[in-house]
C-alpha cells in the first residue's frame, strides 16, 4: 500500500490536487466562499480568527452547500481513489455494522420470548437455556470478527489518507515563497489548512477523517432501522404506552455499566529506529514550516530533500503505529455482554407479563432501538456539526493548494538561466520595495549596474537596506516598481528554482540546523550532501578546517542549536547524542563553508555575502576575503563569477571593484574607493571614522 501511494505521489506529481479540473472562476468562488464563512454576523469587517468555528446560520449554510459543490466530491474522490477496493469496502461495511444494533435488539427480543413461553408453560429446563445463550454468543463472535476486520481495514485506508493530506500541506509549505507567506489572507489559509491535514491525526475539529463523513450514512442505515423496528412493534394500546414509558425513561439520566474485558496494557518500549525517525519527522517539519529557514531552503534547494527526508520518517512512524494497534487489537476480548445482560434483567418481569399481550421481548426491544435511537441520532448531530465546521476547513485546504508563489512567473513568461561562464550581470534602475505593513519603504529608487565578473562591497550604517537588497537580489524578496535585469534578461521571467542553481550566498541571519557538522555543510549542495571529499574542499575555502578538527567526531559532530528539542517517549531508554555547542564565529565559518559547496559549480555565477565575517578576527576575515577573490577568477586569472558582499569593515570594502554607499534605503554613492573618498562624502566620512 506505502509504495503504491508513495509511486503515486511520486509519479503522478499529486495530479489530482495540483491538476484539478476547477476553474478560474471555481478557485475564486471557494476563496470567496472562505472568506465570507469567516465574517462575523452584525460587525462588518470583523473576522473570526482562523481556525475558530464558523457560526450556525443559514448564510453559512448556503456556503457550505456552496463549497461542498465545488470541491468536497473532487477531495473525497482523492482520498478514494489512493485504495479505491479498501475505501469502498470501508463504506460498505459501516453500513452493514450500523444494521447490528437493531438485528441484535431482534435477536434478543426472540430469545426473551422463547424463555418466556418455556417459563409460562413450565416445561423450563437449564439445558434449553444454555443453548440460546450460546446461540447468541456465537452470534456475538461473528459480529465482532467482523469489527475487527474492519477496524483493520479502516486503519489502512485512514493511513494512506493522513500520509497524502499531511505531504501535501507539508509540500505547499516549502513551494511558497516569503513574498506569497508574507500576505495574511495567505497566512490564515494556510492555518486552517494545517488544522485540516492535522485533524486526520485525530486532533482538531472538523472533518476527523474520511471515515467520519461516512459515518454519517451508517448512523442514518442504524436510526432508520430502529424506527422500523418501533413502528413495527407500536400496534396499540397497550404497546404505545410501553413506547411512551422507555421514551421517557431514557432520555433521563442513566448509568451503564459496560464490561471490558480488555484492558489497556502500558506501551510498550519505543525501539531506537522509531525514536530517531519521529525525531527526524519533526525536524523536518520544523524546517519547512521556519521563516527563518525558509531563504536558505529556497536557494540551496532543500525542498525535495526535506520532502523525502520527511516521507521516509513518516512512513516508519505509521508503520509503527499499525503495528501496535494490531496487537492491542484481540477483537475476541472485545465482547460487550452488558445488554445482554440487562436482557435477562427482565426475566423476572416474565410472571407479571402472563396475562397480557406483550410480552417481554417487545419490552426488551422497545427499550433497547429507543435508546439505540436517541443515541444514534445524537452521534449523527454531533458528527453532522463537525462536518459543517470541516466543509470549511476543507475549502482552505482546497485553495491553499491552489496559490502560486508570487516569485513564479507564469508559465509563457518563463525563460532558462543560461550560465555565461564570465559572471552574473546586473542592471537595477528604480527598484523600491516596502515590507507589508509599513509604510516607510525599505528601498526606494536603487539604481546599480554590475558588469559580470565584477566585484562590489555594499556599505552603510544598520537599517539602511543592505540585506533587503541582497534579497532581492537573491530572488527571496520582489520589488515593489523598478526593474531588475540578469544577463540583460528580466529576473522575474526566470523560475526562482532555476535562478537559485546558479547562485550561492552566505546570510546575515543563516540558518543552524539540528544535524551534524557534515549536513550542516553540505546542505549548501544537496547532491553533494554524501561527497566528503567536496565538504571537505568547502571547509577548507572557509578557512574552518582547524575547527572540524578539533570537534569530537569531527564532521559527523551533532551540533547544538536552538528553538528544537528531540522528543522523549514512555518506557524509552534511548539518549539523546552529546550535542556540541559552538560559538558565533564557528557557526559563522560553518556557513561560510556552506555557501562554497557551490562555488566549484561552473555554472554558480553570482556570490552575495551579507556580513560574512563579522564574527572572525582580522587574520581569518583575510583569509576568507583571499578565497572568495581565487574562487572568483578562472586558473588562467579571467573573472567567472560576479561577487556582492555586504560588510561594516570598510577596510574588506576596499577589495571590491565597486562599492555603493546605502543610506535610508538608497545608494547615495557609487564607485570605487579611490572615487568615493575624492568625492569626500558619506563613504569617506565612514571610511575615515572606521580607520581611526
Amino acid at each position: 500500500m506505502r509504495q503504491k501511494l508513495h509511486q503515486w505521489l511520486t509519479d503522478e506529481q499529486n495530479r489530482a490536487l495540483n491538476k484539478s479540473d476547477h476553474t478560474a472562476n471555481d478557485y475564486q468562488t471557494i476563496l470567496d466562499a472562505w472568506k465570507a464563512s469567516r465574517e462575523i454576523p452584525g460587525q462588518k469587517g470583523s473576522l473570526v480568527s482562523p481556525g475558530a468555528q464558523r457560526p450556525l446560520s443559514l448564510a453559512n449554510a448556503k456556503l457550505a452547500w456552496l463549497i461542498c459543490q465545488k470541491c468536497a466530491l473532487d477531495f473525497l474522490g482523492t482520498i478514494w481513489s489512493l485504495n479505491p477496493l479498501r475505501t469502498t469496502a470501508m463504506l460498505l461495511i459501516n453500513i452493514l455494522r450500523s444494521l447490528f444494533p437493531a438485528f441484535r435488539g431482534y435477536s434478543q427480543a426472540l430469545i426473551v420470548d422463547e424463555l418466556q413461553t418455556l417459563i409460562a408453560s413450565g416445561n423450563f429446563t437449564w439445558s434449553r437455556l444454555l443453548s440460546l445463550s450460546c446461540t447468541e454468543l456465537i452470534r456475538r463472535l461473528f459480529e465482532s470478527l467482523l469489527d475487527y476486520l474492519a477496524t483493520s481495514n479502516e486503519t489502512v485506508v485512514l493511513e494512506s489518507a493522513r500520509f497524502f493530506v499531511e505531504y501535501q500541506q507539508l509540500e505547499q509549505r516549502i513551494r511558497l515563497d516569503i513574498p506569497t507567506l508574507s500576505d495574511p489572507i495567505v497566512r490564515d489559509l494556510l492555518q486552517e489548512s494545517d488544522l485540516f491535514a492535522r485533524s486526520f491525526s485525530g486532533s482538531g475539529f472538523g472533518l476527523l477523517s474520511p471515515l467520519d463523513f461516512m459515518q454519517i450514512f451508517a448512523l442514518v442505515t442504524e436510526i432508520a432501522s430502529h424506527i422500523f423496528l418501533i413502528l413495527t412493534l407500536t400496534c396499540g394500546s397497550t404497546q404505545l404506552g410501553i413506547l411512551l414509558f422507555y421514551l421517557i425513561s431514557a432520555v433521563l439520566p442513566s448509568v451503564v455499566t459496560w464490561c471490558n474485558f480488555s484492558q489497556d496494557r502500558p506501551d510498550s518500549q519505543y525501539s531506537q529506529r522509531e525514536i530517531r525517525a519521529a525525531d527526524r519527522q519533526e525536524r523536518m517539519r520544523s524546517l519547512a514550516y521556519s521563516d527563518a529557514h525558509r531563504p536558505e531552503i529556497a536557494l540551496f534547494g532543500l525542498r525535495d530533500w526535506i520532502l523525502s527526508s520527511w516521507s521516509r520518517a513518516r512512513k516508519i512512524i505509521l508503520e509503527s503505529e499499525q503495528s501496535r494497534h494490531n496487537r492491542h487489537s484481540a477483537f475476541f476480548f472485545n465482547l460487550n455482554f452488558s445488554d445482554l445482560v440487562l436482557a435477562l434483567q427482565n426475566v423476572p418481569f416474565a410472571i407479571l407479563l402472563q396475562s397480557s399481550t406483550v410480552t417481554l421481548g417487545s419490552l426488551t426491544l422497545y427499550r433497547n432501538s429507543l435508546q439505540s435511537l436517541i443515541y444514534a441520532s445524537r452521534s449523527l448531530m454531533t458528527t453532522l456539526r463537525m462536518m459543517f465546521q470541516g466543509i470549511f476547513l476543507m475549502s482552505a485546504f482546497c485553495t491553499s493548494m491552489k496559490i502560486q508563489p508570487q516569485l513564479k512567473p507564469k508559465e509563457q513568461d518563463t525563460v532558462k538561466y543560461k550560465a555565461t561562464a564570465r559572471g552574473a550581470g546586473i542592471k537595477i534602475r528604480g527598484i523600491s520595495f516596502s515590507y507589508p505593513g509599513c509604510s516607510e519603504p525599505a528601498l526606494r529608487d536603487v539604481n546599480l549596474e554590475l558588469l559580470p565578473g565584477e566585484s562590489l562591497a555594499i556599505v552603510g550604517h544598520n537599517g539602511s537596506g543592505k540585506s533587503t537588497l541582497a534579497k532581492i537580489l537573491l530572488r527571496i524578496l520582489d520589488f515593489d516598481k523598478g526593474s531588475f535585469l540578469v544577463n540583460d534578461i528580466d529576473v522575474r521571467r526566470y523560475n526562482p528554482d532555476d535562478y537559485h542553481r546558479h547562485v550561492t550566498a552566505v546570510f546575515q541571519g543563516f540558518s543552524k540546523f539540528n544535524s551534524t557538522v557534515q549536513k550542516n555543510v553540505g546542505l549548501g549542495n544537496i547532491e553533494n550532501l554524501g561527497n566528503r571529499p567536496a565538504i571537505e574542499q568547502a571547509v577548507q575555502l572557509a578557512e574552518a578546517d582547524a575547527l572540524i578538527a578539533s570537534l569530537p567526531k569531527g564532521l559527523q559532530t551533532k551540533l547544538q542549536t536552538p528553538g528544537f528539542e528531540s522528543i522523549s517517549y514512555p518506557g524509552s531508554n534511548f539518549t539523546t547524542p552529546h550535542l556540541h555547542g559552538l560559538s558565533g564565529g564557528e557557526w559563522q565559518r560553518v556557513a561560510i563553508a556552506r555557501a562554497f559547496m557551490r562555488v566549484s559549480e561552473p555554472d554558480v555565477e553570482l556570490m552575495v555575502f551579507d556580513e560574512p565575517t563579522s564574527s572572525l578576527d582580522p587574520c581569518a576575515q583575510n583569509a576568507v576575503f583571499d578565497n572568495i577573490h581565487k574562487i572568483s577568477r578562472s586558473p588562467a586569472g579571467e573573472r567567472i563569477k560576479t561577487v556582492i558582499f555586504i560588510t561594516h569593515q570598510l577596510s574588506t570594502a576596499r577589495r571590491a571593484d565597486r562599492i555603493a554607499m546605502m543610506e535610508d534605503g538608497m545608494i547615495t554613492e557609487f564607485g570605487t574607493h579611490s572615487e568615493l573618498m575624492e568625492r569626500n562624502g558619506s563613504y569617506a566620512k565612514l571610511y575615515r571614522a572606521s580607520v581611526l
